[in-house]
């Protein structure tokens, strides 16, 4: 079995590749889904968000409001760090045993979609990295859009991130989403294919 780690910054196309992956016949990990798992009431990631953050960050039905974590880890370094110290191992270790699950089923190709995995140190969890790639002042246009933020927020969230550059340092393949849809699904196809030449036929 391969695993692949696909990471990329804000709205970098990397949910997009992930469902073109999917469909070529991948099983997909979103870690970003199984965080949001580990924030719902009483899980074991939002009693710890409670004792960092206290109990200000809550929202109706004792949900975690996630605005007001963000707003809170955004503007302070040192909540951030504290936050990501926390919550990483504990949504590896999900991440691991749906490796584990998938691999016992007998599947060929696994991607776990992750935007923090190099920040988390998940490398050695994976086969491969691929990186999906946009312009940053893109990124920030689209993540303004989408989110309703202003644009000097967007870009300031954006470049509070690792750089496509330190990024595409450590990836194996790198998937530029920066096109249009039909040109990504075709460089995601030849990376697929590529894959399965050099690992002696994947999907046979």
């Amino acid at each position: 079995m391969i695993v692949i780690g696909l990471t990329g910054g804000i709205l970098s196309g990397k949910s997009t590749v992930s469902a073109m992956l999917k469909e070529l016949g991948a099983c997909a990990i979103d870690a970003d889904k199984i965080g949001h798992e580990c924030y719902k009431p009483h899980a074991q990631g939002w009693g710890k968000m409670i004792d960092l953050f206290g109990k200000d960050i809550l929202g109706i039905d004792d949900e975690i409001d996630r605005a007001k974590l963000s707003q809170i880890v955004f503007e302070n370094a040192d909540a951030l760090q504290k936050l990501n110290d926390t919550m990483h191992p504990i949504i590896r270790s999900s991440v691991e045993e749906k490796i584990k699950r998938f691999e016992e089923q007998g599947a060929k190709v696994v991607v776990v979609e992750a935007p923090v995995f190099l920040e988390a140190g998940w490398s050695d969890m994976v086969d491969q990295l691929w990186v999906t790639s946009v312009p940053e002042d893109v990124a920030a246009k689209r993540f303004s859009e989408r989110s309703g933020l202003s644009a000097q927020e967007a870009d300031r969230r954006i470049k509070s991130q690792m750089s496509n550059k330190e990024r595409i340092k450590h990836a194996d393949r790198v998937i530029d989403t920066n096109s249009s849809i039909e040109a990504t699904k075709a460089d995601v196809e030849k990376a697929w294919r590529e894959l399965n030449d050099t690992s002696q036929g994947i999907n046979r």
